[in-house]
């Protein structure tokens, strides 16, 4: 009777061996491929990058990756290549390989004809004495001591370590790019990466007319009416100069009116705001807004918008804007 449990970890193990293996080769080939790289990009010219079989779902997925980071790329079908599809590829760009065998005659074939233009070839291999090895600039080793597969066959072990080296190769780029939080973003719009990256408070804050003010000096029953008509769950306290003291939340009411039962309508603003609240500023991402009103002991349902140059209140943000948005 098999184990699945037993058989799986063996083969989440066997593929964490070859991936720790991997990292103790790296060497001189890695740092030199990364800087091909690098200078190609800046030269304005981009990754092109193929392979075959397994070897290139890989390498479509690298394509894909370094695009992500900024790094222009595109996926080569090696077998339409010497059909037409060599015309993509330009004098700045660079051809990374992935092959686990070095020997696939698809790749081969058309590496001459890139070779004589002077495109520089990198190549991650399993075999670093095969003849893509031989015609690459530089190699970087893509071997494994046994495939994650029981029969030792099916490529496993190889394609994990292939995918690793390829995401190093775009990860330590994307540092080299000195790429930015907000560039990565811009390459992402789409997707919940693209919001959480992108979205700020100033983008879901409520403001001007939509915002709920009392004075300080202002009755407790003025508070209750202003904080029903906007229905934003608090109102915000200023003096009569104008300046914003604080914020008066639908839980400061119940809090106070339960302890001053009798007293609760003789009481200001006041004598029930918060002073000194949470803050947050318009540029801040939502994302970031959104961890701090819930990281707490008591999480916040608002969260007062305070300009940084000004120091004035332009807006409230509400925990129900924030949420499925970031």
């Amino acid at each position: 009777m098999i184990d699945p449990i037993l058989e799986a970890k063996k083969v989440i193990e066997t593929e964490a061996r070859c991936l720790l293996a991997a990292k103790e080769r790296l060497g001189p080939s890695f740092s030199a491929s990364v800087d091909v790289i690098y200078s190609s990009i800046k030269k304005g010219g981009k990754v092109v990058v193929t392979g075959v079989g397994k070897s290139g779902k890989v390498a479509a997925k690298v394509a894909a990756t370094l695009t992500s980071i900024g790094a222009p790329a595109l996926f080569l079908h090696a077998a339409e290549a010497s059909h037409g599809d060599l015309g993509v590829v330009t004098s700045l760009d660079v051809l990374l390989v992935f092959s686990y065998s070095g020997k696939s005659n698809e790749i081969l074939y058309f590496l001459p004809v890139l070779k004589n233009k002077g495109i520089p070839v990198l190549s991650i291999v399993g075999n670093t004495k095969s003849p893509l090895a031989f015609e690459s600039n530089h190699v970087i080793d893509g071997s494994v001591a046994q495939e994650a597969c029981p029969l030792n066959l099916a490529p496993t072990s190889s394609t994990t370590v292939a995918m690793a080296l390829g995401d190093a190769l775009a990860m330590v780029l994307m540092l080299k790019l000195d790429l930015k939080e907000e560039e990565f973003a811009s390459n992402h719009p789409g997707g919940n990466l693209g919001r959480r990256l992108t979205i700020t408070v100033e983008n879901l804050m409520k403001k001007g007319d939509e915002l709920s003010w009392v004075y300080n000096d202002e009755s407790t029953n003025q508070v209750i009416i202003n904080s029903t008509n906007k229905k934003l769950g608090a109102v915000l306290v200023r003096d009569r100069k104008n300046k914003f003291l604080g914020i008066i939340t639908d839980g400061d009411i119940r809090s106070s009116l339960l302890k001053n039962k009798e007293k609760f309508f003789e009481l200001t603003a006041s004598n029930i705001m918060t002073s000194n609240p949470i803050c947050a500023a318009p540029q801040d991402k939502a994302y970031v807004a959104l961890e701090l009103m819930e990281n707490r002991i008591h999480q916040i349902g608002v969260l007062p918008i305070i300009d940084s140059n000004t120091k004035e209140c332009i807006g409230l943000v509400r925990l129900h804007d924030l949420i499925g948005r970031v």
